[in-house]
């Protein structure tokens, strides 16, 4: 897929922007905080809903305005054309795809765009929400059915909360305990069924970034202790949830963890291997994702030369190549593994918000 044209009002430092882009590489450069990394934003809001940079939901607004809107059209590898909006006004999200409003999955089923960025490490380090939503963008992206079960599991699990604040019965928690359980465990069919999919892919980039470290291993923690199924988990449960007033247990509370054969634990990970890590895992999403959905996703990498030395920007210049992805691409000045780029290569000036060729 490429996106043709992306379109910017209000959003940080870009007060009004329409930009035409090529199918190829598009590189940005500018000074440190010109608004370089705010348009890869932009085309990730379009993919996610979300911005790719943590706590940056009430930020995205440029100061002074009462909201922000970008706008994408997006053509597919049948040659189809969407037409992708998201605007925040009033503190509301308002997402249209082809005219007619959506929820935000309609714009996530439509267009895809993965980001390697600065903060991506935290993938690796940080808090598990961030890992849950990695492997839940990628297993809606190949599981049919995953968004009508995680729809049912959130219903059921808001609802057993409520019962549980309430202080009610037993009785009142079962009928949302069976639904939880149902839906609950096929989520967890298809995370899993998502990494066993993943780790070969994943296996293969990593031995050209960390081959040293041997083998990598993938591990799902379902949320809940293993060898339990979901109903058993609620049920024993109870007596805690009830004390506390919220479900402890259930996909919702499910993580991964990433190892390898000779740094069995991410703590065993330097700060340079947790970028190499993230990277591999972000460049895996995406030829999962073309393996799967027939075509590539937009590949977004953010200030690749300060996170990269030469070595491994030449190996991120031949992967992105070899999947034929479009690529956006920031940094201060050309990143220097660009120089072995055998496609042609559009350039931005940033500065201020501002772009000119």
């Amino acid at each position: 897929m490429v996106l043709r044209e992306l379109r910017i009002q209000n959003l940080r430092l870009v007060e009004d922007l329409d930009l035409a882009l090529d199918s190829g590489w598009t590189a940005f450069v500018g000074p440190n905080g010109a608004g370089k990394s705010s348009l890869l934003e932009a085309a990730y809001l379009l993919s996610h809903g979300r911005s790719f940079r943590r706590g940056a939901r009430d930020s995205l607004t440029r100061l002074g305005s009462p909201g922000f809107s970008v706008f994408g059209r997006l053509l597919r590898a049948d040659g189809s054309e969407r037409r992708l909006g998201l605007a925040r006004s009033e503190g509301r999200l308002d997402a249209r795809l082809d005219g007619v409003a959506t929820g935000i999955a309609g714009l996530v089923g439509a267009c895809a765009v993965v980001c390697f960025e600065p903060g991506s490490h935290e993938l690796i380090n940080r808090v598990a929400e961030e890992r849950r939503r990695y492997l839940d963008w990628g297993v809606f992206h190949v599981e049919p059915t995953f968004l009508s079960c995680w729809r049912r599991y959130q219903r059921a699990l808001r609802q057993r909360n409520m019962v549980l604040r309430d202080g009610a019965r037993a009785g009142g928690l079962e009928p949302w305990e069976i639904e939880m359980a149902d839906a609950g465990s096929r989520i967890t069919a298809m995370r899993q069924s998502y990494i066993e999919r993943l780790r070969p892919v994943l296996d293969e980039i990593l031995d050209g970034f960390l081959g040293e470290l041997g083998a990598v291993s993938v591990h799902l923690q379902w949320g809940w202790k293993e060898g339990l199924s979901l109903a058993e988990a609620l049920l024993e449960g109870r007596g805690r949830d009830l004390e506390r007033g919220f479900t402890g247990r259930g996909p919702h509370r499910a993580d991964w963890s990433i190892g390898f054969e000779h740094a069995p634990r991410r703590e065993h990970l330097s700060r340079g291997q947790e970028k190499l890590c993230a990277l591999a895992l972000v460049f895996a999403q995406a030829r999962l994702y073309a393996e799967q959905c027939g075509e590539a996703p937009v590949l977004c990498l953010d200030d690749l030369a300060s996170e990269l030395d030469r070595d491994h920007q030449s190996r991120v210049v031949q992967l992105a190549q070899g999947s034929g992805a479009q690529v956006l691409v920031t940094g201060t000045e050309l990143p220097t593994g660009l120089s072995e780029l055998a496609h042609p290569l559009q350039v931005f000036h940033v500065e201020q918000g501002r772009i000119r060729r």
